[in-house]
C-alpha cells in the first residue's frame, strides 16, 4: 500500500544514525534499509506513520507524528472533495 508523500510527517536525520538497524527491523513497510552500516530512507511514501521507527531509535535520528496519519487526510479529502489534508492545525488530538 502506498501513502501520500506530501502528507507523511516522517523525518530522518542521517547524521544522527549509528547504524543499529532497529528502524529497518521494526518498520512493517520497509521504509528504511541498511546500506554501508547506516540506515537510509528507502521508501518514504510507504510510511504509515505508526511511529515504531522513532520509538526504537535511541539516537533521535527519526521523528514522525504517529497517529491516524494519511487515513484521516484521505477521508477528509474525499468528504470535502479536495486534495487530501488532515486539517489538524490547532487540534492536538489529531495526527499524534
Amino acid at each position: 500500500m502506498r501513502y501520500l508523500e506530501s502528507a507523511v510527517t516522517l523525518e530522518f536525520l542521517p547524521e544522527r544514525c549509528v547504524g543499529c538497524g532497529m528502524c529497518a527491523k521494526v518498520c512493517p513497510h520497509e521504509v528504511f534499509r541498511i546500506e554501508n552500516k547506516r540506515a537510509v530512507l528507502a521508501d518514504r511514501g510507504a510510511c504509515m506513520e505508526c511511529g515504531a521507527c522513532a520509538k526504537n531509535c535511541e539516537h533521535e535520528a527519526i521523528s514522525v507524528r504517529a497517529g491516524v496519519g494519511c487515513a484521516a487526510a484521505v477521508l477528509n479529502g474525499m468528504v470535502a472533495g479536495t486534495e487530501p489534508t488532515c486539517d489538524c492545525s490547532g487540534n492536538s488530538s489529531c495526527c499524534g
